[in-house]
């Protein structure tokens, strides 16, 4: 097992940049995200359904970074709430940069016993919501010929594991519809990619993971050690960034990738 390595110290990457992350509240990678865009330079609009938890975690950001980002109210599966939040978003920041569709439900149940509701149900958070949020910002990011989208997909896109199947089938969702929409996307200046990370630890996953099966998935990975939420963060930023400006339609890995 490797050491987990020192926080990064913030170099600007996003200096100037405005910033939109969904399912943000709590202490999964939405919120790593945001804290560290907000670190690199970026004014951000945090946005979740939950509005006790997003304001708490609006308040650690500020406590962290000394500037309070913006917070909305959104459920991702509903429209009239996608809307809302994309001219919250333009209203408060006076355009958009770059989109993070983080939002996503998973849950363990095999096949033969899951209910069209199960199934629905995240579908809806995970892959429909990346493109309700996609259609909803952008056609403002194609007026203004600039801009950046990065969804986070997962290692379950590409390998199976029991009890997954609904999951897995939005997260290879994610990655189709961020290849086709990044076609559409590019010749209006627009850059859409993902990330597909396996596991990043934080405290809802541990909460609802036994640990058996952390220690199972943990062993599977090069480092020997899950990630942590930030190292994730650290590539959806350089996507985000200009870094990446000739890199489109694709799934970066974050990850060791064994089956």
């Amino acid at each position: 097992m490797t050491s987990i390595p020192a926080y990064p110290t913030p170099v600007g990457l996003l200096k100037g940049k405005t910033v939109v992350v969904t399912a943000a509240a709590g202490t999964g990678i939405g919120f790593a995200t945001a804290k560290r865009a907000a670190e690199e330079g970026a004014t951000v609009l945090i946005s979740d359904f939950h509005e006790r938890r997003l304001n708490e975690a609006a308040d650690k950001i500020a406590e962290a970074v000394g500037t309070r980002p913006f917070v909305h109210i959104c459920d991702v599966t509903n429209e009239e709430q996608v809307q809302a939040l994309r001219d919250a978003a333009v209203a408060q920041l006076g355009h958009v940069d770059v989109l993070i569709n983080n939002a996503g439900l998973g849950g363990e149940v095999d096949v033969v016993d899951m209910t069209d509701d199960q199934w629905n149900r995240v579908m809806d958070v995970t892959l429909t919501s990346v493109f309700r949020m996609t259609r909803a910002f952008l056609p403002h990011m194609q007026g203004r010929k600039t801009g950046a989208i990065v969804n986070n997909a997962s290692v379950l896109g590409w390998r199976a594991q029991k009890g997954q199947a609904h999951y897995a089938a939005a997260k290879a969702g994610v990655m189709a519809f961020t290849r086709c929409s990044a076609v559409e996307a590019a010749e209006h200046g627009v850059r859409i990619n993902a990330v597909s990370p396996s596991i990043a630890m934080h405290a809802f996953l541990a909460k609802v993971t036994t640990d058996d099966l952390l220690a199972e998935l943990t062993k599977r990975e090069a480092f020997g050690r899950a990630a942590e939420v930030w190292e994730i963060s650290n590539v959806m930023l350089f996507l985000a960034s200009d870094l990446a400006s000739y890199m489109t339609g694709e799934v970066v890995s974050v990850s060791s990738q064994r089956a």
